[in-house]
């Protein structure tokens, strides 16, 4: 029974990462107002229903692979280890992506993951979704602060600064390799960059671009 329903999810598995991939082929080629959920289901040798089953909407087709990673920073606070300043969590977590070149961070060398950024970037629906979704995390950030420290303007403030510096850090590394260079070069420096920018975000602005 065990290995029946093993086999069962890893064909479910399957089914789903080829739908999702037909998609985004399909996307890049044509454009994502240009086709239709019937057209992947087409393509991909399954129903509509199929499709729909596997992923809620047509957006979906493009996020629901990637969509737990706007709540990153906040899974970092909520599941930091004790003494651990919030700041140092998200740090840890950002230099631990770097380490293993995670698509999420945008280091990994695989042209699929890049296709999936290029069409977000190119679709002004897709780059609402993916706003939406970044904002989402940063207020779910600020309310484990609020809970934890009792202070609802603090904690927006400084999940806002958090979620700031780590999504600079990520789109660094994105157009760094945009304009050519290697993921390896990229995440040879990322460790210093994840370094300046946390530091930054740890002295508050002080003195920060003062004008003379």
């Amino acid at each position: 029974m065990a290995e029946a329903m093993g086999l069962r999810e890893r064909k479910k598995r399957q089914t789903a990462m080829r739908i999702y991939r037909t998609a985004i082929e399909l996307f890049t080629e044509r454009g994502f107002d240009d086709v239709s959920v019937q057209q992947i289901a087409d393509a991909a040798d399954v129903s509509k229903m199929t499709v729909f089953n596997y992923f809620g909407s047509k957006e979906d087709l493009v996020f629901r692979p990637m969509e737990e990673h706007f709540g990153d920073a906040a899974r970092a606070v909520r599941e930091r280890r004790p003494d651990e300043s919030a700041v140092d969590a998200v740090r840890r977590q950002l230099l631990e992506l770097v380490e293993a070149r995670d698509p999420s961070v945008g280091l990994h060398s695989e042209p699929f993951a890049r296709m999936v950024r290029r069409l977000v970037v190119q679709t002004p629906a897709l780059m609402e979704r993916a706003f939406l979704g970044a904002q989402k995390g940063t207020r779910d950030l600020a309310g484990l602060l609020a809970e934890e420290t009792g202070d609802v303007m603090l904690a927006t403030v400084a999940a806002a600064m958090l979620s700031a510096a780590r999504n600079a850090l990520v789109e660094e590394n994105h157009r760094r390799i945009d304009d050519g260079e290697s993921p390896e070069e990229v995440a040879a420096d990322a460790p210093e960059r994840v370094r300046r920018a946390f530091e930054l975000v740890e002295k508050g602005l002080s003195g920060y671009a003062v004008k003379a």
